[in-house]
């Protein structure tokens, strides 16, 4: 491998056996040299893949003044995520939780800890995401020894539904807010309670977050079975109007279109969850 740049002492820039521009940190494997300069692939620790071009250079420009175990440390809960949790995840979480994990580092040794307003919403409707802040943090105690409060835990989660859902912060932000106030209406709407340990709660709220992850991705079915929205709508009406009430809602918040398909997927879904607290 041949050096194209030098970001530190720790990271080079260089480029694979298919000619692909790749990011290689290790240990001392940029000091004392220069562009040009052979790099051998037993000195390289970790490679960075990043397909596009104005993320790379973005993540170059990050890296440089960031220490190498922070930056590995990431990767290594990114790898984690990806391979034993199973999220499909944008590659943009190389950027935003990289600089995040590094910024909570640097404002706990600042004595700084924030409260997380959304703890309670991330801990209900993102469980996945929230221990993964929790191996986050678990990491950062270990092999940095700074013991960051659950807080963090909840900051880092919403990095990973970001990157889930390729929304802007601000849009995550809301969702959780979003899943609350869902639910909210389901049961002021049918005057029921909702079992929060149901398989159909569960499988409800999933369905919910899917359905805003395909909003966000443009990814609606079309209408192409009214003779089924038809059957929902004479069968349970009051489920059909709950259903519509909530894509409406949904509607508003995310500046989207919900098909009448959706709401009728919907509508079953709080059919079942609601007949199980019946």
């Amino acid at each position: 491998m041949i050096i194209e740049k030098i970001i530190n002492n720790n990271i080079v820039l260089t480029h694979d056996h298919k000619n692909k521009e790749i990011i290689a940190m290790g240990k001392g494997i940029g000091f004392g040299r220069k562009k040009g300069d052979s790099l051998s692939e037993s000195e390289i620790e970790k490679v960075f893949r990043i397909k596009e071009n104005e993320m790379l250079l973005k993540f170059q420009d990050m890296i440089a003044d960031i220490p190498i175990e922070r930056i590995t440390l990431t990767d290594d809960v990114i790898s984690y995520a990806i391979n034993v949790e199973k999220l499909k995840l944008s590659q943009s979480i190389y950027l935003t939780l990289v600089d995040h994990v590094n910024f909570a580092i640097e404002r706990f040794k600042e004595g700084m800890t924030p409260e997380n307003a959304l703890m309670w919403e991330i801990k209900r409707f993102y469980p996945q995401e929230y221990a993964l802040g929790l191996y986050t943090l678990r990491l950062i105690n270990d092999r940095i020894g700074l013991s960051l409060p659950d807080s963090e835990a909840g900051f880092i989660a919403l990095h990973f539904v970001n990157a889930q859902y390729s929304t802007h912060m601000k849009e995550t932000l809301s969702l959780p807010h979003l899943m609350r106030d869902i639910m909210d209406i389901v049961k002021s709407e049918l005057n029921v309670e909702l079992n929060e340990n149901s398989i159909h709660y569960e499988r409800f709220v999933t369905h919910v977050k899917f359905l805003i992850q395909r909003l966000y991705r443009n990814e609606m079915p079309h209408d192409d079975d009214t003779i089924f929205e038809d059957m929902m709508k004479e069968k349970y009406p009051e489920e059909f109007e709950c259903g519509k009430r909530i894509a409406e809602y949904i509607e508003v918040e995310t500046r989207s279109k919900i098909t009448r398909m959706e709401m009728t997927y919907l509508a079953i879904h709080i059919k079942r969850v609601t007949m199980a607290e019946e």
